[in-house]
């Protein structure tokens, strides 16, 4: 466990030097987004970041309709959870006198007010129009303050209507259901990018009756128009159509390209995405063209290239997949949104392409269960891009990171010649619930030979046997599907553990620690052999994969291997990136200034 620990701790260093160069590229640029809080869709969130202050002003828009109500906290926690969150708490006292507090909560869910400094700045109430605004630093060096970064951000919220004579001691948690929630976004997105404009492509469901459930996943195949089936085109642009009134409805929505042959028709399917009568033909629409998430701008394409969509050469259908979030299981929604598409027949100077990093989707690697923090680790090795990729390298401007239901964090490191430079994305609060395709702040040149690692962090303290890699939602992956150009034959660089390598490990659990193991080739079954899942026989497994050979895929788009030899390879190593010297100050809690503990000193982890 030392093991993993030193990993995160290195690359929480590396994260501030990546964050930092995101933020001092785009200086005196202004970024705005807006994201529903619930729902019902009374309470509306827009941000605009400043990027030349390293500051966010925060405004909610209440409707009409809302419930009155004396108090309202905004603000941010580790995962969505109440307890042990920051907020911004604007609250009316008994006398009528409007106040905004920096609080936090502690580990029931009770406000506290904020002792070092009060860091929710040029507050306004509009109370005609039921507008509540505020400013936050990204980073306001406060030890009771969530550090914003570019990466998944859990905005939480609830209101009450309590008679107030102070905020502190309201109860977070102890609101009703209706009163509370929080949603998932990106709050740092890039500012200045301009708008695309070409033929307009809407791919939406139509008046669908959403189920009276918590959560649908509804899947829609439909077949491209015959002008773009007929002539390869370029996306330009994507972005989400949301039917008024939903916005709080509709968590994310993926566009699946159908890859298999041209002239293979695919059913016209349109229901559950998990339903039994879901015909098995559709499950080759599951190429990615496009990802949404709630609050998230418009995908734009840099302007010298664009995705491929249609032409003679593909095939014809692509299928549409919406999440639904629908906590009140109401049965009285009707929807028509979906992904909107800018696209033109001239097609731009470059195509782009989406290259898969991490792991391979296979059974040789897995966590066992019970496990706060389990981490894996995915390898493009630079044999593989040294034979892959053009003299001149490619540019990543876009990434959407990936795993099933257990993963908790994402990060790919980037080197060259043994050099670790910036990070090429990382998302330490991620969501398998929240996968939209991130522009970067940055575009990234990967050339050849370069060296690619993606590590995901899982958590199995839910799960009583180990959990294997594969396809299957209870099966876990580990991916970041880069978006970049120009596109090259490379579309697969990923490894897992060699053969021999995990083929020993197995006969040693057998042969050494009495595990009833019956076959050796089938590494689903060997895995679930194994128990009890002791702290050393994970300790054994994690140094296991992080010091074992690799078996690589080195896939052109075809499904071909590049030439080379790609089974036992070493694990190439990096020296990592300098830390920056942080700008926050060393500050103590006031409640002891000589206890120098983790949680009474300022982590300098963060931007």
């Amino acid at each position: 466990m030392r093991t993993i620990w030193a990993i995160l701790i290195v690359f929480s260093f590396i994260i501030i030097n990546s964050s930092l160069a995101f933020v001092t590229a785009f200086d005196n640029k202004i970024a705005e987004s807006e994201a529903t809080l619930n729902p019902s869709g009374e309470f509306v969130l827009k941000w605009r970041v400043d990027y030349s202050i390293k500051k966010i002003r925060f405004t909610v828009t209440i409707a009409k309709e809302a419930p009155r109500f004396t108090w309202f906290s905004l603000g941010f926690s580790d995962r969505g959870s109440l307890n042990n969150s920051d907020v911004c708490t604007v609250w009316v006292d008994y006398q009528g006198v409007q106040h905004i507090t920096d609080m936090h909560t502690d580990s029931h869910g009770n406000l506290v007010r904020d002792t070092l400094s009060q860091d929710c700045k040029n507050f306004s109430f509009d109370s005609k129009n039921r507008v509540v605004s505020f400013d936050r630093k990204f980073d306001t060096c406060d030890v009771d303050d969530f550090v914003i970064k570019d990466e998944t951000v859990h905005v939480i919220w609830a209101h009450g209507s309590d008679k107030l004579f102070s905020a502190r001691g309201l109860c977070l948690p102890c609101t009703s259901p209706q009163n509370n929630g929080f949603i998932r976004v990106r709050l740092l997105t890039v500012p200045g990018l301009p708008k695309q404009y070409g033929q307009k492509l809407s791919i939406a469901v139509d008046n669908l009756s959403v189920p009276g459930t918590d959560t649908t996943y509804w899947c829609k195949v439909v077949r491209l128009p015959s002008s773009i089936t007929q002539v390869t085109h370029h996306i330009t642009q994507f972005q989400s159509s949301i039917t008024k009134g939903n916005e709080g409805l509709v968590h994310h929505m993926e566009l699946f390209y159908c890859d298999t042959d041209p002239d293979v028709e695919i059913p016209l399917y349109e229901g559950n995405c998990f339903a039994p009568d879901r015909p098995e033909s559709t499950k080759v629409c599951s190429k990615v063209k496009a990802a949404w998430a709630m609050g998230a701008p418009p995908f734009i394409y840099p302007a010298a290239a664009g995705l491929p969509l249609g032409g003679p050469n593909a095939n014809s259908y692509v299928m549409l997949e919406v999440h639904y979030n629908n906590p009140e299981e109401l049965e009285d929604w009707v929807d028509s949104s979906g992904l909107t598409f800018y696209v033109t027949s001239k097609r731009r100077k470059f195509d782009a392409a989406i290259m898969e990093l991490g792991l391979e989707y296979t059974d040789k690697m897995a966590i066992p269960p019970g496990q706060k923090q389990f981490t894996l680790t995915g390898y493009c090795t630079p044999e593989c891009t040294a034979v892959g990729l053009p003299r001149e390298g490619i540019v990543v401007f876009g990434s959407q990171l990936h795993t099933h239901l257990t993963g908790t964090a994402v990060w790919t490191r980037h080197s060259r010649n043994g050099m670790e430079k910036r990070a090429l994305n990382s998302d330490m609060h991620y969501s398998t619930h929240f996968q939209e395709i991130r522009i970067l702040h940055r575009p990234v040149r990967v050339m050849p030979g370069d060296f690619l690692e993606t590590t995901c962090a899982y958590n199995t303290e839910n799960r009583d046997n180990v959990t294997v890699g594969g396809h299957a939602i209870s099966d876990e992956m580990c991916v970041n599907y880069i978006h970049y150009y120009p596109a090259t034959d490379l579309e697969v660089c990923k490894s897992a553990i060699s053969n021999k390598a995990l083929k020993n490990y197995f006969n040693f659990e057998r042969d050494w620690d009495g595990m009833p193991i019956l076959d050796s080739n089938s590494p689903r079954n060997n895995y679930l052999a194994i128990r009890p899942w002791t702290e050393l026989r994970v300790a054994a497994l994690h140094e296991l994969y992080v010091t074992s050979t690799l078996s690589m895929q080195c896939n052109k788009s075809d499904g071909t291997r590049f030439q080379g030899a790609w089974e036992g390879l070493l694990i190439p190593t990096m020296l990592p990136i300098s830390p920056e010297v942080p700008h926050c100050p060393i500050v103590y809690a006031p409640e002891d200034k000589n206890d120098l503990t983790r949680s009474n000193v300022r982590s300098y982890f963060y931007f």
